[in-house]
Parts: C-alpha cells; structure tokens; sequence
C-alpha cells in the first residue's frame, strides 16, 4: 500500500508519498515555491489565508500523483501534519469567518497572562500544565472581544489541521493532542478543561468532537479525490500538530527521546511519562501522538519563533543570486564566535522562553571596519545554535536532558556551521535522518490505517544518513562565544 502524506506549514505546502513496505518516499513536492504570505496588519501580528493553504495543498498532492504514474491506485490512507497553535473559525456552512491567527501572532499575551493571573499558578500548572499564554484559546478570546459580530457567527473553531481535515472529508473533528496544543486540556481531569472555558466564556459547542491521532477521521469527498487524481474510499487515518508529528517522523515515541527542527522556527520537543511543567511555562507540555491512560505519554516543547526566517531574511537582503550553500560556504570562513559579533534570533513575534516578551532580534558588536557579511551569516547560525542551547537549559529543569538529538535532514540541519555549532554548544551528537514532516504524516496514516502492525515496523525504512558529534578542538570557542551571547541577551531582555 502507498500512503500519503500532507504537511501544512506557513511557509508552504508538502505532500509525500511513500511505499508503506519498504518505507522508500516515491513522490514529494511543495507549494508555494516561495514563501506563502504572513499577513501582519499590526507589530506583532500574524495572519493567513487558509484558502492560501488548501490551494497550495492541492497543487502539492497533484504534483505528487503526477510522479507516480499507474500506482496512484495503490494509496489507501492519507495523514496530515499542521502548523499548530493556530486559531481557524468556520460558520455553519463550513466557511472561513476571518483569516487564520497563526502560531507566532503575539495579540493574544495579554489575554493569556491576564487568564494566568485570575486562574492562579496552581490552576493552570496543576490542570493545564501551561500558562494559557498566546495559545489557540487566548486568540479565541481576542476575537470574542474584539470582533464580537464574528465570534456571534461561529460554529466551530479548529486548527490549521482540522481545516485541512475538514475540506478533505467535509467533516469538522480535532484530536485530544489538538486540544492539549490550544490549551482547552484538563491533565489533571483528563477532558477539556470547564474552568478554563468558564472563564473565557466559550461554550463547549464551539470545540469539534475529537478522535484520536491514530484513527478514521473520515472519507476523503469523492470530488475533491477526483480533482486531486486520488482514487475514491481513501480515509484521513492521522492527524498532529507539526512538532509532535516531527517527533512521531523520527521514531520518538518513548521517554527520554528528543527530536528537533529549525526551519521558520527552531524547535526541541522531548517525551516524558511524566505530567511535568515549567513553573515559568517558557516551555509547554502537550498530549503526543501516542499518549493513552496505560501509557501515558507527553511532549515537552521548547518553540523558538526566531530561528531559521532569519536565515531566510539574511539571505534576501544580501543581494540577488545568493544561496544557502553559497552563504554557508561564507560563514564557513569565519572561526566560531564570528569574530565577537552576536546575533539575537527573536525577530518574529513573542518569545515564549522569554517570558513572552516581544524584544525583537539585534546584531550586537558590530564592527563596520573588521566585519563583512560573512560574519553576519556566521553570527546567525551561531545565534539560532545558542537559542537552542539557551532553550535546553530550561528544559533540563523539567527533567529533559537529551543525550542525543535526532532531526531530519532539512532546513538549517542542512548547514554543517548550524550542525557544528550546536553539537559542540550542547555537548550533544546530533542524528539526521531520511525524513520530514509529510513522511511522518505518511507514517502516521499507516499507523492510523493498521497498515503497519507495530511502531518498528512502521519505521523499518527509516535512515540516519549523518551523524555531527562534538568538536572537541572547538567546543571551548563555542561555549566562550555562547557565554558572550546569553550576557548580551540578558542586557536586551
């Protein structure tokens, strides 16, 4: 069987196929081929038009049933990753009422720490195991007090997922993990939470009825099969949000496993059997995909906005003709520490492990007579390294403490000044793997199908295909360097 998979982040669009046998990925594509639009009508704000998704969803799955000629009959189940966090609502006809408030849009900290205050501490760490903070339910309370004719209007509220579900199957569900991610999950109850809705003043009406990560989620319309070139009866058989579908895409499924991301955002998402929060909530604890009452199992995320759009950024203002490649290839002439320069990452909205502080990114000893590009490109990747490191050092308070990092081959993984810096920084190797967000979602759809018997047999094609350990003739300049750096954020925070 083949199985398909839809990966729905806010730059663009991914589908994959793989051969469920053998594990082998037969198609992959993506749409947009630039960057799909951010909306930010204010500072710190961030909206998208979910039509822009499903458009671009359709284009990636056509160019992928493009590639496979004949076998497009083989596909039996589809599963879908999503950009979390964000706030999608729909009337009773199923139509968008306003655009999508994504993951990094910052209105909603107010509302959030103002939740945080009223509720108290030992509410939201005992029952929510997170402060309500600039989650999916803080943005619904942004719209409830601010756009009260549009909040009058809605139906169901969901996430970027279940919109994507949603227009596949014509059904409206979420998952238990989507309701741990927007902040609507009682830990300590185990159901959405009445105290937090209470107090928002949402009805329970307005959530999807949930299933499941792994289940039938519905038939994909035979209109929409037939526009896309899928064969009729094919189920959504898997949904998560992207960093615990991350994690499921490299096999971390069990305590102690951590995997990691640095595209938009840079991300390291840990699993615990342990209901554990951070006193702070600069990280955040979630259900994981394969959490159970005789299993429990939880993802403790560290998300960073700022990481790899300004990678992106650098790259558009260096000029015309500039790669990736050719700006790695520039940073690599350049010894760890960048010659003094640093580089705060967190341009792109509130940073949670800040204390949801918006404090902008900043390029810090700067010489204009000794520093050329080079530098700066260096002083990122040292940067989004040291973000990382910075970030870890939080988690390691919640128990997590990784001896090894796994992530896909992709995005800044694929620099080896991003990889140096940030094994060496931490101490840690780092594993890539033959993977990505779709594959996962691919992987999942078997899992969610019964397809695959077992989770080993489920990830029997996947590959490390390089491993980075700690430099040992470098690692003192690096953590010389990220000394220098976290002194700096420390003055700007």
């Amino acid at each position: 069987m083949l199985l398909l998979g839809i990966d729905l982040g806010s730059s663009s669009v991914k589908a994959s196929i793989i051969d469920g046998e053998s594990g082998d990925c037969l198609a992959t594509a993506f749409h947009p081929k630039e960057e799909m639009e951010i909306i930010a009508v204010r500072p710190g704000w961030a909206e998208q038009d979910p039509e822009l998704w499903w458009k671009n969803m359709k284009l990636a799955v056509r160019d992928c049933i493009s590639q496979l000629g004949g076998r497009k009959s083989e596909i039996g189940a589809a599963g879908i990753s999503y950009q979390m966090h964000g706030l999608v609502a729909v009337d009773q006809e199923m139509k968008v009422l306003r655009p999508s408030i994504i993951w990094c849009d910052s209105r909603a900290v107010p509302y959030g720490d103002k939740a945080l205050k009223d509720l108290g501490n030992q509410f939201c760490l005992k029952h929510l195991l997170n402060s309500p903070g600039n989650f999916t339910a803080s943005k619904l309370a942004w719209v409830k007090e601010n756009e009260p004719d549009i909040f009058s209007r809605i139906f169901k509220i969901m996430l970027p997922g279940d919109y994507i579900a949603m227009r596949l199957t014509g059904e409206i569900f979420t998952t238990f993990s989507g309701l741990s991610e927007g902040i609507f999950w009682d830990f300590d109850e185990n159901r959405v939470s009445s105290g937090l809705m209470d107090y928002y003043g949402f009805k329970g009406s307005l959530l999807p009825d949930r299933l499941p990560s792994f289940s039938e989620q519905g038939k994909i319309l035979p209109a929409i099969a037939d526009e896309l070139g899928l064969p009729e009866g094919i189920h959504v058989t898997y949904r998560a949000g992207d960093q615990p579908n991350n994690a499921l895409s490299l096999n971390v499924l069990n305590p102690g496993e951590v995997a990691a991301t640095a595209g938009t955002s840079g991300v390291i998402y840990g699993v615990t059997d342990r209901k554990k929060f951070d006193p702070l909530s600069r990280v955040n604890t979630f259900l994981h995909v394969n959490n159970s009452d005789e299993a429990p199992r939880l993802g403790v995320l560290l998300c960073i906005n700022g990481t790899g759009i300004l990678n992106s950024w650098l790259r558009r203002i260096a000029g015309p003709g500039i790669s990736y490649d050719g700006m790695n290839a520039m940073a690599a002439q350049v010894q760890p520490g960048s010659d003094g320069v640093s580089i705060l990452p967190f341009g792109n909205g509130a940073e949670r492990m800040l204390g949801n502080k918006d404090t902008g990114s900043a390029i810090l000893g700067l010489s204009f007579n000794r520093h050329g590009s080079q530098h700066l490109f260096r002083a990122a990747q040292e940067g989004i390294a040291f973000s990382f490191r910075y970030g870890l050092d939080i988690m390691n308070e919640t128990g997590i403490t990784p001896v090894l990092i796994r992530a896909g081959e992709a995005n800044m993984f694929l620099s080896p000044v991003f990889r140096e810096a940030l094994s060496c920084v931490t101490g840690t190797p780092i594993h890539l793997y033959n993977t990505d967000g779709s594959a996962g979602a691919a992987r999942g759809a078997g899992i969610g199908s019964g397809y695959y018997k077992s989770g080993k047999e489920a990830f029997s094609g996947l590959k490390t295909v390089r491993i980075t350990e700690p430099d040992q003739v470098k690692e003192d300049a690096y953590r010389e360097a990220y000394a220098c750096w976290k002194c700096r954020l420390k003055e700007t925070i």
